[in-house]
This record gives C-alpha cells, structure tokens and sequence, in this order.
C-alpha cells in the first residue's frame, strides 16, 4: 500500500522470496514422498564426484547459518571421491541434514561435517551442538511426519519429511543414513555412508584442480544479454507469461507471447522467431504434440531452436521433451539467470 521506500520495497521482496522458497520446498517434498511410495521416484544415475556435492550443499547452507550465528567446520577429504548415483538428489540429502542441524542448533553452536573414506564406503556426517533428540525419540526420527514437538506453539516449522525422504533416496543409492545423540541438549549427528565406486586409468586424465585454487563464483557469472533476439512464448498461465516476458527483456529480448499451442502454431505461420519457449501441461494440444506439429511443417533447413520450460521435471520429462524435438529443458521454478543463460545458449549469445 502506498509508496514504499526503497529499503522497504527491499525487505519485502526478500519476504516474498524466502517464503515462496520455503514453499517450493514443502511441495517438493510432498511430491518426492508421493513419487517414492508409488513407486514411480527415478534416479538419474551416473558417476559423480562427492566432494563436489558436498561444498555446493555448504555453499547453499552458509549464508542461514551466518545469520543465525551458527558456525560451520568442515573436514573434507581432497581425494577423489566418486560414487554412483543422482547428483541433484544426493545434494537433497546432504543440504537436508544441513539445513535440519542449522534449524535445530541455537546462536552460538557449532556444526562440524565430515566426509571421509572407510574402506570401500564414503562417510558424510553432520555432527551439532544443537537441542538433540531424546532417546524415545530416536527410533522414530525417519518416519513420514515425525515431529518430536507436533503441538500448535511448537518453535520449528516444516512437514517432518526431510529425514524421512533422505532415508529412502540414501536407501535408492545402496546406502544407509542413521542418527546418533547423547539425548536432549548433547546435540545430534547424521552419518550417511554410500558405497564407493572404483574409477579406471582413464579417469586419470580429468584435470586436476589445486584445494587452494579460486573457484569462480556463481554469482561473479555474467548474465548475457539477448539484444534483438525474438522470442515467442507459449504458457497458458498469464502471471507465467509475464514472468518470462519481463525477464528477456531485462536482457534486451523482443518478446511475443501465447496462450496456446493453437495460437502459437498460426503466429508461426505469419513470423519466424530466434526462439520459441513453450510450457508442455497445456489445455487442448500439450507441448509435446505442439512442437512435433512444427517441426513437420518447418521448412527444410529451418529449425527455430526450442525450450521447454515446464513443471514436469523428472529425467523421463526431459527426455520426452528432447524427443518432441526440443533442444532444452527447463524446469519450474526456474531461476531467472539460468533462463537468460539458457536462451542464449540456444540462439548462439553466450
């Protein structure tokens, strides 16, 4: 209400942002849960490097334990440390045990973590000085909605599914997760161990990276501009629409936007754009079947590249989208850099 003064208007936003995050985060975790239990939940597989994993979940947690007064040790091993599994989801886990141990550890505390080589295993442990769990407790701290306090004024938010979905993605990898604590007040810790995969002499040839070497910070990552880029945007969400439109064209974009598939396939027929982003769950004809129809009536040697930027977002989604004929995928909610990024990758700007 009002004019808000710009420090105001600056607070607000980030109420916003925070709370719309902390949104996502519910309804991921009741989605994963309802994936898991019907046995429809899939791991994108492949060989990834722990130590990796690991620092981005850090990275991720450091600013919240920062402002909470919370500080954070870590002992990583340097070695190459490479298992089996779904990098998005082992860092679920890991940044799950992370945000639990900074929620639960009062101003003043401490968490340590550790990730280590045990024989053929990985070790990754979460050790804090937080409010610890009480030894009845214990047994049931991986079960589906289990809050120690579940009354109306109880002081922590959250579903109580973080544990519960990390124990079944743990599980997924062929490994296990268990908890420890000296009982309430003696803190907690989480030990998820996985098992190690046995890399061949090619991988020798990946390059070596010095521990004291600077990485490059995502947020130094310059957002490229799409300066007279045309864009056709096809959503039957208004507010989605306007979302995407205002971001391209705070990168210089020129923007035409859709309600339809219908609607799209006759503005094509009048204008060719630079590149197309459409939503794939839309009434009447869905992405999928928009996009084959276009690429059966492009002319030979003209191909508009193509984005889909959806909320199906499970590996089997991406690789329909690939094969409709889309050269990307992009799940909702999406981050906006990576919007502009992935635009201009497509029409050559990056």
């Amino acid at each position: 209400r009002g004019e808000p003064d710009r420090a105001e208007f600056q607070r607000a936003m980030e109420v916003i942002e925070r709370n719309a995050r902390a949104q996502v985060r519910l309804i991921d975790d009741l989605l994963d849960l309802s994936r898991i239990l019907s046995g429809r939940f899939r791991l994108d597989v492949q060989q990834v490097s722990l130590l990796d994993i690991v620092r981005s979940a850090l990275d991720s947690i450091e600013p919240a334990a920062q402002t909470k007064g919370v500080r954070l040790e870590n002992v990583l091993d340097p070695k190459s440390v490479v298992v089996s599994g779904d990098p998005a989801r082992l860092q679920q886990v890991f940044w799950n045990l992370l945000s639990n141990a900074v929620k639960f550890t009062p101003k003043g505390g401490k968490i340590q973590v550790l990730l280590q080589r045990v024989n053929s295993h990985i070790e990754f442990s979460v050790r804090d000085t937080g409010i610890g769990i009480a030894p009845g407790f214990l047994p049931h701290v991986f079960e589906r909605f289990s809050q120690k306090d579940s009354s109306a004024h109880r002081e922590h938010g959250g579903l109580g599914l973080g544990l519960a979905i990390s124990k079944q993605l743990v599980d997924l990898h062929g490994g296990s997760i268990q908890a420890k604590s000296l009982g309430e007040g003696h803190g907690a810790t989480f030990v998820v161990t996985l098992p190690l995969v046995i890399l061949g002499k090619d991988d020798d040839r990946v390059a070596r990276i010095h521990p004291t070497a600077a990485e490059t910070s995502e947020a130094a990552v310059p957002v490229p501009k799409l300066d007279g880029v045309h864009a056709l945007v096809v959503d039957d969400e208004a507010d989605a629409l306007e979302l995407i439109r205002r971001v391209l064209e705070n990168q210089g974009a020129i923007v035409s936007t859709v309600r339809s598939a219908e609607e799209a396939l006759q503005r094509l027929e009048r204008e060719t754009p630079h590149v197309l982003i459409s939503d794939i769950g839309m009434p009447g004809m869905d992405g999928y079947q928009f996009l084959r129809l276009m690429r059966a009536a492009e002319p030979k040697g003209r191909r508009i590249p193509a984005l889909a930027l959806t909320a199906f977002a499970r590996p089997d989604d991406r690789k329909l989208a690939i094969l409709a004929g889309y050269q990307a995928h992009l799940a909702k909610p999406f981050d906006m850099a990576e919007l502009a990024i992935v635009v201009a990758g497509l029409v050559g700007r990056t």
